[in-house]
């Protein structure tokens, strides 16, 4: 296979893997509810994805990286993100006191939302790599985080104890202040380590 028509048939194979994944895990999750809650971003932004596709197709990296970070809400919705058995392993090996899984997701959720808002500041507004255009990023993948945290705290209003698995913070009085570290942490990580790469594919995509 020429490796343009590769290129062009790898969002198909991504979101054939997101969508088997999805119904994997919704055969026979933790909790139903919990399954719900924490794989809706993923259901909610397929459809976007597929309404952008060719008005504004995304560079490769950015949608290998939404794949990954629906895996992450994938798994975390079958098992709920305080059972998850890699969180445990990961537990048992480094003699933690809790499973870190969420610490994963919430890092996650502010390194690939880093990438897909430089990438729509970058080709839809005045703004060019630099300063300003880190500052930003990591200011809207903050904002984006604490505003998460709120559905978390509207989802505990409303659902009491059984949103419990939802907010996954299993004791821990700082969750949501590592919640959003993490998020911040992660949406600097991702620049410093991607944004090259990144503007090469950006430069790539056709004008």
């Amino acid at each position: 296979m020429a490796p343009a028509a590769a290129a062009s048939r790898e969002p198909l194979i991504l979101l054939t893997l997101t969508l088997a994944a999805l119904v994997v895990s919704g055969i026979d999750p933790f909790d139903r509810t919990t399954w719900w809650l924490e794989v809706f971003p993923v259901l909610l932004g397929i459809p976007l994805l597929l309404a952008s596709y060719r008005p504004f197709p995304l560079t490769p990296l950015l949608y290998r990286l939404l794949l990954i970070h629906a895996l992450i809400l994938i798994l975390g919705g079958a098992y709920t993100y305080a059972r998850v058995p890699l969180g445990f392993w990961v537990q048992e090996l480094f003699d933690l006191g809790r499973n870190h899984y969420d610490r994963l997701g919430h890092f996650a959720q502010g390194f690939v939302p880093a990438i897909l808002t430089r990438e729509i500041l970058l080709r839809r507004s005045p703004l060019r790599q630099g300063k300003w255009l880190f500052f930003l990023v990591a200011s809207v993948c903050l904002a984006f985080s604490a505003c998460y945290e709120f559905l978390e705290w509207w989802a505990a209003l409303l659902g009491g104890d059984a949103a419990e698995d939802f907010l996954g913070t299993q004791g821990d009085i700082w969750d949501t202040q590592w919640d959003m570290f993490l998020a911040l942490i992660g949406a600097l990580s991702a620049q410093l380590l991607l944004a090259r790469s990144h503007d090469r594919q950006l430069a790539a995509l056709p004008r």
